[in-house]
């Protein structure tokens, strides 16, 4: 009868996340993982296989507790709101992270998806549901007239995708408060072009 394990695997899974997230998949090391991990090198491989497996489930813990919590809590608002808040809320991470980790999505779309079909597929999926996200949210604000409906709804969703792509990249590099609001203030402004003269 295997033993059960004798840690809490949310808290050694955010511990590798924070690990990979900051250095990266190739600069990071299994025993460097296992001694940030608080675990022995065969506990980490027992639990988790190897260190790709762990990135695997790094990440996923990643998504799980950044986009799909975001899309949770901001699918409640009015569509106009829950894009603002949206990137209200990705800028205010995006400043307040003094080791300048961007976002570990995107840094797993430069770092892994290109020589990882797997990964690819990963990175590419998760994509497509902020896309989704963001044309559901247009489509709802114009339908209801706080969302220009000038521009189709696939193209707007595009759009606010390469914002946010954008901002999280800057993150890495220039942390500007400034460059990062002036980024997302005409694209906002281009929302609500046209569908303030409704109300």
């Amino acid at each position: 009868m295997a033993r059960p394990r004798q840690f809490d695997e949310d808290r050694v899974l955010l511990l590798a996340l924070e690990r990979f997230w900051e250095f990266g998949y190739e600069a990071t090391h299994t025993r460097d993982l296992a001694k940030a991990m608080d675990l022995s090198v065969a506990s980490l491989y027992n639990a988790f296989g190897d260190k790709r497996g762990l990135y695997r489930r790094a990440l996923d813990f990643y998504v799980e507790r950044s986009f799909v919590d975001r899309v949770r809590r901001f699918g409640q608002l009015q569509p106009r709101q829950a894009i603002g808040a949206f990137f209200d809320e990705i800028i205010a991470r995006s400043l307040d992270d003094p080791r300048q980790k961007g976002c570990m999505l995107v840094n797993s779309a430069l770092e892994m998806a290109p020589h990882d079909p797997e990964f690819q597929r990963v990175v590419a999926g998760v994509l497509v549901q902020v896309e989704h996200f963001f044309k559901e949210r247009v489509e709802a604000g114009q339908q209801d007239g706080t969302i220009s409906a000038a521009q189709p709804a696939d193209d707007l969703a595009r759009m606010l995708l390469a914002n946010l792509l954008a901002i999280r990249v800057l993150a890495r590099a220039r942390p500007e408060k400034a460059l990062m609001e002036g980024l997302v203030r005409p694209t906002m402004a281009w929302l609500d072009h046209q569908a303030e003269g409704r109300h």
